[in-house]
C-alpha cells in the first residue's frame, strides 16, 4: 500500500493513470447476493462456488455470496459487475474512493466493491457491483475515464 501525501490534482492525475493501465473486464449477465446462517457454512459453500459466486464474506450472523442472478430475480437486486486487474508498480491506493466518488457526481449511483488478490496477475483486484440501470453509462465512464488517462501520459 503506497503512503504518499498529494494534492487532490496529483491524487486524480495518478489514478487516471491506473485507470489507464488497468485490465477491465465487464462480466456477462447480472448478479445478485444470496445468504445463508454461519452455521450452514459448509453445505452450502459448494453450492454457492458450483453457481459461479464470485465472491463470499460473512458477519457475525451471515455469509453473503454473489452469485449470477436467476431469472426470477427482481430488478433492484441485479448488478453489472467488472473487474479491474491493476497494473504492478502503479499505486492505486485511492482508487476506490475516487472511483465511487465520479460514479456518484456523474451518475448518481453507489456501487459495492468485493477486492481480492493474485499475486501472478498484478496483486489486488477489484469486483465493481453497479445498479444494472445505470450501468451501460458506468462501462462508458470507465472507458472514457481510461481514454483520458492514456491521453494524460
Amino acid at each position: 500500500m503506497d503512503v504518499t501525501p498529494e494534492t487532490p490534482e496529483q491524487t486524480s492525475k495518478r489514478l487516471l493513470r491506473v485507470m489507464a493501465h488497468a485490465r477491465l473486464d465487464v462480466l456477462p449477465g447480472d448478479y445478485t447476493f444470496t445468504e445463508f446462517p454461519l452455521a450452514q457454512f459448509p453445505a452450502h459453500l459448494a453450492a454457492n462456488l458450483a453457481s459461479g459466486a464470485l465472491a463470499l464474506v460473512r458477519d457475525s450472523k451471515v455469509w453473503s455470496a454473489l452469485v449470477p442472478a436467476s431469472a426470477s430475480t427482481i430488478a433492484e437486486d441485479r448488478y453489472a459487475v467488472v473487474c479491474f486487474h491493476f497494473a504492478p508498480g502503479i499505486p492505486n491506493s485511492g482508487f476506490v474512493g475516487w472511483l465511487a466518488s465520479e460514479f456518484k457526481q456523474q451518475l448518481g449511483t453507489g456501487v459495492f466493491v468485493v477486492c481480492g488478490h493474485h499475486a501472478a496477475d498484478g496483486g489486488i483486484f477489484d469486483y465493481w457491483g453497479i445498479p444494472g440501470s445505470v450501468a451501460p453509462q458506468a462501462v462508458s465512464l470507465i472507458h472514457a475515464m481510461q481514454t483520458r488517462g492514456r491521453g494524460a501520459e
